[in-house]
């Protein structure tokens, strides 16, 4: 059995009644690296501005401008995260009897708290904007594959009903459709004419495909009013049908690049986040090493 003597215990380390953790530096780190990212997204959002137009061919396209996007990302949180975690290890007092070991990981502990309050601020400044990368692939995607059913029930519901989502006025066509069209056909206006055509084509564009009896219908209808013959009619119905089917193919595509350009922005934005932690973390331990050289070398000259 051991005893300590008082002259022992009198030399003994006691635990410091202060707080390891210096947040006067790590505030202002958090408010430079919040600063510079404001500064810099700004920017980005200027560089952003100039690859959209109005003009179509003028525009960069959206692989383009997720990339770019990406990249900027990239460097906002380096160029961020690395002056703050060295202003925070800058700025902080010397710590006396501590270990070098225990020195090195307060300075990264501290850039990693300016890191990650930053983080938050400007997450809560532009969260609006972060959220709608986010989502901007899942939107795009149900806007782009429902766009076209959507036009054809609102057209539907207007031509029908427009207090109603749905219009059975293409099913009363459908039982009120003379077998032969062409007489018929002739007798109405041309807005009677292309109203119901037009219900037509909706219908068949929400069920993906005309029925064969709304083809024959259609082609009946182009034959008398056009003047063609049967065979141009259905080479003229064919080629418009096909048009559409074109035009929602490029509206999935365009969609799903859509989608996979928000991904990758997003994950990028993340792994971006992973490495600024550890700039910030590493500046912070050069700032602070660096601090503590300084004071060291100001004493041996002041000897």
């Amino acid at each position: 059995m051991s005893f300590t003597s008082p002259a022992m215990a009198a030399d003994a380390p006691l635990e410091s009644s202060s707080s390891a953790v210096s947040w006067g530096p790590i505030i202002a780190g958090t408010l430079t690296a919040t600063a510079i990212s404001l500064i810099f997204l700004l920017i980005g959002s200027g560089f952003g501005l100039t690859m959209v137009s109005p003009w179509s061919h003028d525009s960069a396209s959206l692989t383009a401008v997720g990339a770019t996007a990406a990249i900027w990302l990239i460097v906002v949180q380096w160029v961020s995260a690395g002056l703050g975690g060295y202003l925070t290890g800058r700025l902080r007092t010397k710590w006396v009897g501590v270990h070098t070991y225990e020195v090195f990981f307060r300075d990264t502990a501290h850039g990693f708290l300016a890191w990650a309050l930053a983080t938050v601020l400007v997450a809560s400044v532009l969260g609006s904007a972060l959220s709608a990368i986010v989502s901007t692939g899942t939107q795009a995607t149900a806007t782009a594959v429902g766009a076209v059913g959507a036009a054809g029930a609102a057209t539907a519901a207007s031509a029908g009903d427009s207090n109603s989502g749905f219009a059975p006025a293409y099913f009363t066509d459908a039982l009120l459709r003379p077998a032969n069209t062409a007489p018929t056909a002739g007798n109405q206006s041309d807005e009677a004419v292309s109203a119901q055509v037009t219900r037509v084509l909706m219908n068949g564009i929400v069920d993906g495909k005309l029925s064969a009896d709304d083809q024959a219908y259609v082609e009946q209808v182009v034959a008398s009013r056009a003047g063609l013959s049967a065979t141009d009619a259905k080479a003229r119905v064919d080629a418009v049908l096909k048009r559409i089917d074109d035009t929602k193919l490029a509206a999935q595509e365009a969609a799903d690049t859509a989608r996979k350009a928000a991904s990758a922005v997003a994950l990028v934005g993340a792994l971006s986040l992973f490495v600024g932690a550890f700039i910030a973390s590493v500046a912070a331990a050069i700032g602070g090493r660096q601090r503590d050289e300084d004071e060291e070398r100001m004493a041996l000259l002041g000897r």
